[in-house]
């Protein structure tokens, strides 16, 4: 029988047995909310005719949710401490598969295609935070044949994801999250529904993945000027571009006179469609 993975006193009583301490370093916050875990496997693809990429699986709180609902569950956890209580916590559930494994250093297009063979296929996790940014770039940048991402992540990093690009709350992660699908937050998720309690809230946020991308001609160019620009958000994108990518200001000026971009502007001020604009000119 599954244990009861919201309730606190069987977390404790599983977790000691196993010598299981909480890290820091990892930002290990379990989930125990009972009604959190359900909704995001809901939200985020979990049924039939699907396979369920989970990064940081934690004790399988969510895990359990998905494998409930979804054809096979992909479990990837880099602590070796937590694998032992994995197969305990999930011995109920012969469709899913626990990795241990560090997301950034796999190959998940090869992942997809060894497991999932005739399944449609999502990513559905609850993200460390200190590492959110770098798994959902790699998850991006990777191209993979999936339908969403869908992962509860700190609030402020979740608004600044999910912002309308041109806008204060953008950056170069918004761009990107916005080059490559169409992001919303679903629903808040307070710092009470975790064990131990953060000291941020969070919230669940869905992106759904683009069939086409927008008509960038030199995608590694486009990339590099956006960082660039962020870097110094600051200054106005004149002098940003020229400063972050060492370009003549004479040439900088004629491109965003090009792309009609007003040269006081700032990076966080500029649209998608600008943003192309300006990396065409740029690379004219």
């Amino acid at each position: 029988m599954t244990p009861n993975l919201s309730n606190p006193s069987v977390i404790k009583e599983i977790l000691s047995r196993h010598g299981f301490t909480f890290s820091k370093k990892l930002g290990q916050n379990f989930l125990i909310d009972p009604t959190v875990c359900p909704r995001i496997a809901e939200a985020g693809n979990a049924r039939e005719g699907y396979g369920i990429i989970e990064i940081g699986a934690g004790m399988g709180v969510l895990t359990v949710e998905l494998a409930k609902r979804a054809d096979k569950v992909v479990a990837i956890e880099v602590d070796h401490r937590l694998i032992e209580v994995l197969h305990e916590t999930l011995a109920d559930f012969h469709n899913v598969k626990v990795l241990e494994a560090d997301v950034l250093k796999l190959d998940l297009n090869k992942l997809i295609e060894e497991e999932f063979a005739g399944l449609k296929v999502a990513v559905c996790s609850n993200l460390p935070y200190y590492i959110t940014s770098p798994i959902l770039m790699k998850l991006f940048e990777s191209r993979l044949p999936i339908e969403s991402i869908t992962a509860l992540v700190q609030k402020e990093a979740g608004v600044r994801l999910c912002a309308p690009v041109g806008t204060r709350e953008s950056g170069a992660v918004t761009v990107a999250a916005n080059y490559y699908s169409e992001g919303k937050i679903l629903f808040n998720v307070s710092r009470g529904c975790f064990m131990p309690s953060p000291n941020v809230d969070s919230c669940v946020v869905k992106f759904d993945m683009r069939k086409t991308l927008p008509d960038v001609k030199n995608e590694e160019f486009f990339f590099k000027m956006v960082r660039g620009m962020f870097t110094q958000r600051r200054k106005t994108t004149l002098n940003a571009i020229c400063g972050s990518l060492g370009m003549d200001k004479v040439k900088v000026t004629e491109a965003m006179t090009e792309a009609g971009i007003a040269l006081n502007s700032r990076p966080e001020q500029l649209k998608m469609d600008e943003l192309i604009a300006l990396s065409e000119a740029l690379n004219r």
